[in-house]
C-alpha cells in the first residue's frame, strides 16, 4: 500500500440527521475511488459502514465507520458518523480528529435538528463545513428552500456552488458554479456529461458565479485586489480563496449530490480532493500542556488512540492518527497515560471491516492496529524523548440513566466485564455502582442508546439483563434546632454496656457563628465548644461535630464513637433512608459507666440521640434539580412547554439559536426519567436536550410524606 506524505493526506468527518444518506454516499465514494467493485446497500445489508450486527437487525447507525479512498494521488480518509443524537459521542470523536465536516442534508426535510447539534459542534472545535444537499430526487426536495433556510440560519457564509436544475424524480442534472457547466447523468448515474450551461440558466448562474468568486476573494488580499480589477478568478484562484475561506469559517460551501443514484459523487470527491484543506492547513493542537504540536513526519513520533472497535475472531481493534512523526511496523512505544510498552507489531488502513496492510504512516494519517496488549481509547503512544499527551475531546453529559442488573445473579461479574469493555468503544455509555442507591446504573444519551447496548450484551455476551427505573438520590436534612437524649444500657453477664448522650441538632450553612445559649421547653442549653470538627461529606454538604461536654460526663475518648454513630445514621436517613447533610451536631453532656461503657455503647447512643433529635427538627427531603436546555422547533414551542411544566419543571429563559427556539428550565431529576423518549415522541424526533445537576431543592409536602410512607412500609418489611 503507497504511503502518502502528510501534505497530501484529508481527513473529513461525515456528519447529518439519520436518513440523510451518509451510509450510501460512503457507498459511492468507495466504489468511485476503486476501495470496492460494487455499491452496496442498507437494505441487503451489505454496506462498508452498519456493517455490525446490531447496526443491521435495528437498520441504523451505532458507531462510527473509518474509511479511505484515493483521489489523484492525495489520501482521503473518511469517518461516517452516525446520525442519532443518541450516539453524539462518536461524532464528537470525529471531529476532534479530523479537519473538514461534511454535513449532509436530506433533501425531503431541509436542516433538522441532527443539523444544528452537528453544526454547534463543528463551532465549538473550529471546524470548516461542507453542506451536502443529498436525495435530490425526493418528490418532497425544494433546493431553493433549503438554501434559503441554510442563510437564514448560518448567514450569508454560506455559498452555493451547485445547484440542480430540477428536483424531484426527475432529477438528473446540476449547474456547477465553479466550473460554470452543466452536469448531467442517465439513469445510472456515474460519470456526467459535460455541457454547457443552456441559455435559461445562464443568468442565474452568473449571478451566483460572481457571488462565489466575490466570497472566495475575500480570503485573500491578493485576490481582492484582482477582484477589483477584472472581477474574475481563475478556477484554481477560486479554490485557493474556498480553501481558506473554509479554514478560517468565513464560507461554508454547498453542493449537491443524489448519492443512491451515483449522481454528483464523483464532482463532490473532485471537490474534496482539490478544496478542502490538508492536515498541515489546519491550526495545530495541543497537547496537555498548552504545547503546539505540528503534524511534522520528521517530528517526534506521538500516536493518539480515537477509538476502539470490537470485533468477532479478532477482538479489540484500535484506531489512531498519528499526531507528528512516522509510525513504522514493529516500532517500540511508551504509553504515556499508562506507563507501559508497546509494540505496534502491524498497521492497518481500513474501510468498515476490510483492512489493508501497511508499513508506515505519516503525520495527520489515520489507521488501526490489532492485539495491542495495553491500549485505551484517548491514550497517547509516544517515540523515544517525546512526552506528549492529548486528551481534547470532551462528552456530553448523559440524558438518559438505567438501573441495570444480570437476570441470572450470578451472571453479575461477567456483565460488569461486558460493559467496561464496551465502554472502551462508546465514552458516553457510562456505568456507575451506586453504593447510596444499592444499584448498578448505566447512563447513556436516550432510549435507542441505552436499548443497543442491551441487544449486544443478550446477543453477542449471551447475557440476559433488564432495566429498571433508577432510585433518586434523594438528600434529608433540618430546618429547626432541636434536641433529644438517649441511654444505651445493656446487661447479660459480666461486662454490660453503658453510654448516655445528650445532643442538639440545628440545620448548618458556611459562616454560621455558634449560639451560647439554646433553649427548649423553657428550659436553657449553656454550650461552649471544646472542639469542633467540620467533614466535609462526599454527598455534598456538611456534618459539623461540637464537644460541648463539661465536668467530665462523657470521657474525650468516646467521642470518636459518638460521631461514628452520627455518620452512620447520616449515610442512612430517618426520614427515607437518604444520605443526610448540612447538620450541626452538639453534644453537650451525657453518663458514663467506670466499667460499662465503650465505644460500642457510644456509637449507639449517639446513633438513636440523633435520630430522635433530626425527627424533631423540622425534617425535610430535598430532591435533585436539572438544568434542562431544549433545542426545539418553533411550532413544537408550546407542547414541549406543556410537557415540562408537567414535569414539576419551571421555565426560566427562552430565545432563538441558529433558528431553532431554545427553552431552559428547571426540572426534578425523578421526572427526567423517560423525557428522552417523550421529547422525541412530541417533536417527531426533531428537538434535543441536555441537561446537567444544579441544586439540591425542597420537595413539595404531598411527595414528602409519599417518600416518607414508602420507606417505613419498606422498613417494617
Amino acid at each position: 500500500m503507497k504511503v502518502y506524505n502528510s501534505h497530501d493526506i484529508k481527513n473529513i468527518a461525515l456528519l447529518g440527521n439519520d436518513g440523510s444518506g451518509k451510509t450510501t454516499l460512503t457507498e459511492s465514494l468507495l466504489f468511485h475511488s476503486g476501495v470496492i467493485k460494487r455499491r452496496g446497500r442498507i437494505t441487503q445489508k451489505n454496506t462498508v459502514s452498519d456493517y455490525f450486527p446490531v447496526e443491521q437487525d435495528y437498520g441504523y447507525s451505532v458507531f462510527s465507520t473509518v474509511f479511505h479512498t484515493e483521489w489523484k494521488g492525495k489520501k482521503l480518509n473518511f469517518i461516517d458518523c452516525p446520525g442519532s443524537d443518541d450516539f453524539v459521542g462518536a461524532a464528537l470523536t470525529a471531529l476532534n480528529v479530523t479537519d473538514t465536516a461534511v454535513l449532509l442534508i436530506n433533501g425531503n426535510f431541509g436542516p433538522e435538528v441532527g443539523t444544528q447539534n452537528h453544526f454547534r459542534y463543528t463551532e465549538k472545535l473550529n471546524k470548516p463545513v461542507v453542506f451536502l444537499v443529498n436525495q435530490l430526487d425526493s418528490p418532497n426536495c425544494d433546493y431553493d428552500a433549503i438554501l434559503d433556510q441554510l442563510q437564514t440560519i448560518y448567514g450569508p457564509k454560506v455559498v452555493p456552488v451547485q445547484y440542480p436544475i430540477a428536483t424531484g424524480e426527475g432529477f438528473n442534472a446540476l449547474i456547477d458554479i465553479i466550473l460554470m457547466k452543466k452536469l448531467s447523468w442517465g439513469p445510472d448515474g456515474g460519470e456526467p456529461i459535460i455541457e454547457d450551461i443552456p441559455a435559461e440558466e445562464f443568468d442565474k448562474a452568473d449571478e451566483l458565479h460572481r457571488a462565489l468568486v466575490e466570497a472566495a476573494a475575500e480570503n485573500d488580499e491578493g485576490l481582492m485586489e484582482k477582484f477589483f480589477e477584472t472581477e474574475h478568478l481563475t478556477e484554481d484562484e477560486m479554490r485557493e480563496g474556498i480553501r481558506k475561506g473554509m479554514v478560517t469559517r468565513s464560507i461554508f460551501p454547498v453542493f449537491c449530490v443524489c448519492a443512491s443514484r451515483d449522481m454528483g459523487v464523483g464532482r463532490l470527491m473532485e471537490f474534496l480532493g482539490n478544496v478542502v484543506p490538508f492536515v498541515d492547513e489546519m491550526p495545530a493542537v495541543h497537547n496537555t500542556r498548552g504545547v503546539e504540536v505540528q503534524p511534522d513526519p520528521n517530528g517526534p513520533l506521538s500516536v493518539y488512540f480515537f477509538k476502539t472497535g470490537i470485533e468477532p475472531h479478532i477482538g479489540e481493534v484500535q484506531y489512531f492518527k498519528v499526531m507528528s512523526g512516522t509510525l513504522h511496523e514493529g516500532d517500540d512505544l511508551t504509553n504515556a497515560d499508562r506507563g507501559s510498552k508497546e509494540r505496534m507489531q502491524q498497521l492497518f488502513v481500513c474501510a468498515g471491516a476490510q483492512r489493508d496492510k501497511v508499513e508506515e504512516l505519516q503525520a495527520g494519517d489515520i489507521g488501526c492496529s490489532v492485539k495491542l496488549k495495553d491500549v485505551r481509547t484517548g491514550n497517547t503512544l509516544n517515540g523515544k524523548d517525546c512526552d506528549n499527551k492529548f486528551n481534547w475531546i470532551k462528552y456530553p453529559n448523559a440524558k438518559y440513566t438505567r438501573a441495570i442488573r444480570a437476570v441470572n445473579e450470578s451472571d453479575t461479574e461477567k456483565m460488569m466485564a461486558a460493559l467496561n469493555r464496551m465502554r472502551q468503544e462508546d465514552p458516553t455509555w457510562e456505568v456507575e455502582q451506586s453504593k447510596e442507591l444499592r444499584q448498578i446504573l448505566v447512563h447513556g444519551q436516550g432510549e435507542f442508546h441505552l436499548r443497543t447496548l442491551k441487544w449486544r450484551l443478550e446477543n453477542i455476551d449471551k447475557i440476559q439483563i433488564e432495566f429498571y427505573e433508577q432510585r433518586i438520590p434523594y438528600r434529608e436534612t433540618i430546618t429547626k434546632a432541636a434536641r433529644a437524649d438517649y441511654r444505651h444500657k445493656k446487661q447479660s453477664g459480666g461486662a454490660g454496656q453503658f453510654g448516655e448522650v445528650h445532643l442538639i441538632v440545628e440545620p448548618y450553612f458556611d459562616g454560621m457563628e455558634l449560639p451560647s445559649v439554646y433553649k427548649f421547653g423553657g428550659q436553657e442549653f449553656k454550650v461552649t465548644a471544646k472542639s469542633e470538627e467540620v467533614i466535609d461529606l462526599e454527598w455534598g454538604g456538611k456534618l459539623v461535630f461540637i464537644n460541648s461536654t463539661v465536668g467530665g460526663s462523657i470521657d474525650a475518648r468516646f467521642m470518636p464513637a459518638i460521631l461514628k454513630g452520627v455518620m452512620s445514621r447520616m449515610e442512612q436517613g430517618p426520614l427515607t433512608g437518604s444520605y443526610a447533610r448540612d447538620v450541626r451536631v452538639i453534644v453537650y453532656d451525657g453518663k458514663m459507666h467506670p466499667v460499662d461503657s465503650n465505644e460500642l455503647s457510644f456509637m449507639l447512643a449517639g446513633r438513636n440521640a440523633f435520630s430522635q433529635a433530626f425527627r424533631e427538627a423540622g425534617p425535610k427531603v430535598l430532591e435533585p434539580i436539572y438544568d434542562v436546555e431544549v433545542f426545539v422547533p418553533a411550532d413544537k414551542m408550546g407542547d414541549v412547554m406543556s410537557d415540562l411544566q408537567g414535569r414539576r419543571g419551571m421555565i426560566i429563559g427562552m430565545s432563538s439559536e441558529n433558528g431553532y427556539e431554545k427553552l431552559q428550565a428547571k426540572v426534578p431529576l425523578k421526572e427526567m426519567s423517560t423525557y428522552s423518549t417523550s421529547l422525541s415522541s412530541l417533536t417527531g424526533g426533531r428537538a434535543s436536550f441536555i441537561m446537567k445537576f444544579a441544586s439540591y431543592e425542597l420537595v413539595p409536602g404531598d411527595i414528602q410524606s409519599k417518600l416518607i410512607a414508602e420507606f417505613s412500609e419498606k422498613d417494617e418489611e
